[in-house]
């Protein structure tokens, strides 16, 4: 999925080719072209950066920043500016600013900029590999004590120690292959022909275990693997 990044930039032939240039590096963007129309986007939508220029009709930057801090303080702020002075710096900052840019700027070190705080701002806990707790269907899961609820009644299972790992594989990659050599390796550290009629055992328990969900549907993909996913 793109990053989303919400510009802001009152002059609109700058803001367009601002625009198009940061879509060409895989960003999602969205242009507004005063601190009103900055705020009102905010409060539509979730994005991962904002920039900003500082000085714009209705509501500048500064203030525009301070009213989005009242209600998202997460997501970074890089200012875009004319401005040199240190106490105009000094406020951008003290508002949460992530970065500030001076006006001219090479659209190649905005670029690094954007990377630069986007990478500081990217979460540990968004690595999949931490996740504990998933959603397939009508059931909840948590990894960590390998209970999978049926929402609806609230009934139970605990699954074994390799039930738990194959049905996270299975939730990593919902709607695409899991490869039975992948599952084999990370599960049973082994690919074999044992192995592998020990893991047909473990899918059918898989499956016995969703079968509340009539939408949930774990295929056999011939000479590849298998794909977990929710029919129409």
């Amino acid at each position: 999925m793109n990053n989303k990044i919400l510009l802001v930039e009152d002059d609109q032939n700058f803001g367009d080719v601002l625009k198009s240039y940061l879509e060409m590096h895989d960003y999602e963007v969205t242009l507004a072209t005063d601190g009103d129309a900055g705020i009102e986007a905010f409060r539509k939508s979730h994005y991962d950066l904002c920039i900003s220029d500082v000085m714009m009709p209705k509501k500048d930057g500064f203030n525009m920043a301070s009213e989005i801090r009242t209600f998202n303080k997460e997501t970074p702020i890089i200012f875009l500016t004319a401005k040199t002075l240190k106490e105009d710096v000094l406020e951008g900052f003290k508002l949460g600013a992530d970065d500030y840019i001076t006006k001219p700027f090479n659209s190649e070190e905005l670029l690094f900029r954007v990377k630069a705080v986007m990478r500081r701002n990217s979460k540990p806990e968004e690595n999949p590999e931490n996740q504990r707790e998933f959603l397939i269907g009508d059931y909840h899961f948590d990894f960590a004590l390998r209970i999978l609820t049926y929402k609806p009644d609230g009934t139970s299972d605990k699954l074994s120690p390799k039930e738990a790992q194959l049905l996270r594989l299975f939730c990593f990659r919902i709607n695409d292959v899991l490869q039975r050599s992948e599952a084999l390796t990370k599960i049973w550290q082994d690919d074999n022909y044992f192995t592998a009629r020990s893991m047909d055992v473990f899918i059918t328990k898989i499956r016995k275990y969703l079968s509340k969900d009539k939408h949930i549907e774990i295929e056999n993909i011939h000479g590849n693997g298998f794909r977990m996913y929710m029919k129409g």
